[in-house]
């Protein structure tokens, strides 16, 4: 289906806006909605909080805050009150670096790896459903692009 073809099928008058802005629009709508769903799947945590787990995990060695920052791509203060809420709620500790006293690095605990063997074909399969009628080829391609816009940021 065309830009144009997915502008008519739409509920909202977009007018002659061009396809970037388009894109902007919604990738913002997206991530509202994708946040609203994945926060009611999980029942102890919010969508923010797994999606740090998520990182954390990604990390070879256990990340700094500083660190763990950076992949999220948000702030130290907006992570570092997330991962107060999953220590406080056991899954995670926050240690001082072994080397350095001054790095604080993130541990997750086993609470957490139960949790995430718990709730792991759950996802698998909600995000199966997410996916249905999309082609791995067309999610490559919104990863390129996703990922070309996101250098081109980093550039301004």
């Amino acid at each position: 289906m065309d830009y144009n073809a997915m502008v008519q099928n739409s509920n909202v008058e977009f007018g002659q806006m061009p396809p970037g802005t388009f894109l902007i629009g919604l990738l913002s709508a997206f991530d509202n909605c994708f946040q609203t769903v994945a926060d009611s799947f999980f029942e102890e945590i919010t969508w923010k909080q797994f999606f740090a787990i998520i990182c954390i995990n990604l990390c070879k060695d256990n990340p700094t805050i500083n660190e763990l920052s950076d992949i999220m791509a948000s702030s130290h203060q907006n992570v570092k009150q997330i991962l107060l809420k999953l220590e406080k709620k056991g899954f995670i500790e926050i240690l001082a670096d072994e080397t350095d006293r001054r790095k604080q690095r993130i541990v997750t605990t086993k609470k957490c790896m139960d949790f995430c063997s718990k709730n792991d074909k759950a996802s698998e399969i909600k995000m199966n459903q997410m996916y249905e009628g999309i082609t791995e080829e067309q999610i490559i391609t919104t990863i390129q692009t996703i990922l070309q816009m996101e250098r081109n940021l980093k550039k301004s």
